[in-house]
């Protein structure tokens, strides 16, 4: 029987990350929005958390890289976002970016660590994951942006890995289970949110990896 063709996550010497999760790279990004509909609600501000991993396979959070965006023309933006996020579009000294812009600023590093990793494409780790894909895949459209580093469709929802590793599907209580803290009154930013998610999702997939075995090692 001819050997089979050898695929990047069982490359020979390839970079641990590249093996991990087939060749995808892990990035947490949190959004928040001028309400839930992608396709009329602004997006006010993105952060992206980059997850490596250590040389005995744990993963950690590394850098963030966040951006305030200005809300694209003709966007609807409901009050009662605003309550919740606390964002104020329209503050002076609020220093926020096009969606153009802010996507290149937060693209551009989650592209160099896909290089740096081996890794052929990121993918969206997200806590209710289908959310924050589809305010980033519509702001990728609005923006004409086509070296999006981003899965179009494939995430790792949190929200779906705690309910299985904790019966909790909240990510405050999903982090108190897993022995971390939960600030309430720093909730609902995206840089925040982000970091805790990372944080959640690297001691899931760590748990499971001591526990169980890292898939293909």
């Amino acid at each position: 029987m001819p050997d089979q063709q050898k695929t990047p996550d069982h490359a020979e010497g390839a970079p641990a990350m590249v093996r991990r999760f087939r060749s995808f790279l892990p990035v947490v990004v949190d959004v928040e929005t001028g309400g839930l509909n992608h396709r009329t609600d602004a997006l006010l501000q993105i952060a992206a958390v980059i997850v490596r991993m250590d040389g005995t396979g744990r993963l950690y959070r590394a850098e963030t890289h966040s951006c305030h965006v200005k809300p694209f023309e003709g966007a609807n933006i409901d009050p009662k976002a605003l309550e919740i996020n606390g964002i104020r579009p329209d503050h002076p000294l609020r220093i926020a970016y096009g969606e153009q812009d802010a996507l290149g600023r937060v693209f551009k590093p989650v592209r160099q660590e896909v290089r740096d990793t081996g890794c052929t494409r990121a993918i969206l780790v997200g806590h209710n994951a289908t959310f924050d894909l589809s305010f980033l895949n519509a702001a990728v459209e609005r923006a004409g942006i086509r070296r999006n580093p981003f899965h179009p469709f494939g995430s790792f929802d949190t929200a779906t890995l705690a309910g299985l590793a904790y019966g909790q599907t909240v990510l405050a209580k999903a982090l108190r289970c897993a022995g971390m803290d939960w600030d309430g009154q720093e909730a609902h930013s995206a840089v925040y949110d982000a970091e805790k998610t990372a944080d959640l999702f690297c001691e899931i997939v760590n748990q499971w990896d001591r526990n169980i075995g890292i898939p293909g090692y």
